[in-house]
């Protein structure tokens, strides 16, 4: 029998009245890959930042290696071997890559006001090449990387100090199909090795298949721990949520459906570097998905649309209201809408309430007299989006950093879809929500397109472009390599071979 790497008993931690977690016991050994499902919310994340001494629990202990451990800070869980990959992207945007891979570890690179970026890059690139991670620019400015870059540069971070124990929450959600699977073959060379991951994610078939045993966690308590080939995904899905849930949440039919007018034409799209000639038309009532590998440029499809994009060249142009789209504005004023895959940095407004990220899109149309916000349409629209979209909080008030990542999607989404739209963008979507959250969020993308909206839907993830789109637009090296329709070409083999 494997011996236990880390042993939890009687683990609890509340943040005033809310218990995060429940007397939490949980024994992960040497050598496996241990799975943490649950929906957003039911304490996964709180509970992994206490192994990594990110927070401090209320009672219960930890033992690691058969000895009590207590840790005081990440630095102090560094020490005795454990090591974390957060949801939520941690780097400081404004320095190099390189520094960020080394912060909270630069004494060894520091003579006097002098840094040794020289032996931080050789010592950076070890990491890369020991654990066989895509390379990633770390000599520019760490917020000018992708998300799936950083997400990247995150990893090797965490295995610098060379743990034996390693948590992974939510990483390969920001990754595309073929970083998913070096990440893949990263995990089963990092447990040959004897060393353990808790690995947290919302892809359940990803759970299943690359987790030796799964816990699941509902309202912060273990409902149930045992090896994943034990559980069925009809199981797996009633564990995380309480209840049956009944159906497929993709689309049912198998047919592309959507009006003859074309809302939004893209013509000759051109970003230097980053996506070349790109030319396609959105219906009224089409979702069009955009899929291809990492450094494909799907994500800067989007992005270009929208205007963020430097050297941008082509026609982007609103057919219901014949305007060119030249900056991000003019995608408002034509009511249409960009969601960005990086909502924390580009979309929501963390420190502000989740009612004032409601009304801040439509503040125009809420302004009263001397071009003050009317309080009582503002409230009412908050309220009104809050309700539909069964946001959980506290209340209106409730500051948006302290959301769930499902519910942080819910205020994105919601303040966006309130507002009478004929077209928008959406990268990535369901992003780190959980599978109840994803059931909801397809659901109103389903109800959107049979009244009308145009939906580009950018997606890192092939079941959910297939299960939703009418068409997919593939791209492959930057280019446009394939228009391809729910009728007939729907196949992850077909897909994989015009992106390969």
């Amino acid at each position: 029998m494997a011996e236990e790497m880390l042993r939890i008993e009687g683990v609890s931690k509340s943040f005033g009245p809310t218990k995060a977690n429940k007397d939490v016991n949980l024994v992960l050994k040497k050598g496996i890959v241990l799975g943490l499902a649950g929906e957003n919310g039911s304490g996964k994340s709180t509970l992994a930042s206490m192994v990594c001494g990110m927070q401090k629990k209320d009672s219960g202990k930890f033992y690691k290696n058969g000895v009590e451990y207590d840790p005081s800070s990440p630095a102090d869980a560094a020490k005795h071997g454990i090591a974390m990959v957060v949801q939520e992207l941690g780097v400081v945007g404004n320095l190099p890559g390189v520094v960020n891979m080394f912060l909270g570890k630069m004494d060894k690179y520091t003579k006097g006001p002098l840094v040794d970026l020289k032996a931080m890059h050789k010592d950076a690139d070890a990491v890369f090449e020991k654990w066989g991670l895509p390379k990633v620019p770390l000599d520019v400015a760490a917020g000018t990387l992708s998300i799936e870059q950083r997400k990247i540069m995150e990893l090797a971070r965490a295995l610098i100090t060379d743990p034996d124990f390693l948590v992974l929450d939510e990483i390969s959600q920001a990754l595309s199909q073929d970083n998913r699977e070096v990440l893949y073959k990263f995990i089963n060379n990092f447990i040959s090795q004897g060393r353990t991951i808790l690995m947290v994610t919302h892809d359940l078939e990803e759970m299943v298949e690359i987790c030796n045993e799964i816990a699941v966690l509902r309202d912060g308590v273990i409902v149930e721990s045992k090896p994943s080939k034990e559980y069925s995904m009809d199981e797996l899905k009633r564990l995380m949520i309480g209840r049956e849930v009944s159906g497929d949440y993709y689309r049912d039919d198998q047919e592309e459906s959507y009006q003859k007018e074309v809302i939004l034409s893209v013509e000759n799209l051109n970003v230097p570097g980053k996506c070349e000639n790109i030319s396609f038309e959105l219906h009224k009532g089409e979702i069009l998905g955009i899929c291809g590998l990492s450094d494909a440029g799907i994500h800067e499809v989007g992005s270009a649309i929208f205007g963020l994009e430097e050297g941008r060249t082509g026609t982007i142009t609103v057919r219901t209201v014949n305007k060119v789209l030249k900056k991000p504005g003019d995608i408002i004023k034509t009511h249409g809408a960009y969601l960005s895959k990086d909502r924390d940095a580009n979309g929501l407004m963390l420190d502000a309430s989740i009612g004032d990220n409601l009304i801040l899109p439509s503040a125009r149309e809420l302004s009263g007299t001397a071009a003050f916000l009317s309080p009582v349409k503002s409230r009412n629209l908050a309220q009104k989006a809050s309700e539909a979209f069964e946001i959980k909080s506290t209340g209106l008030r409730h500051i948006v950093r302290r959301l769930s990542g499902g519910n942080k999607q819910k205020v994105n989404l919601s303040r966006w879809l309130v507002k009478d739209l004929d077209y928008i963008i959406l990268d990535c979507p369901t992003r780190g929500v959980d599978i109840g959250v994803k059931a909801y969020i397809y659901s109103v993308l389903r109800k959107a397109k049979a009244e009308g909206l145009g939906i580009i839907m950018i997606s890192d993830e092939l079941p959910e472009a297939m299960g939703m789109a009418d068409r997919i637009l593939v791209m492959k090296n930057h280019k446009y390599a394939a228009m391809l329709s729910r009728n007939t070409d729907f196949t992850e083999d077909k897909i994989m071979e015009v992106m390969l």
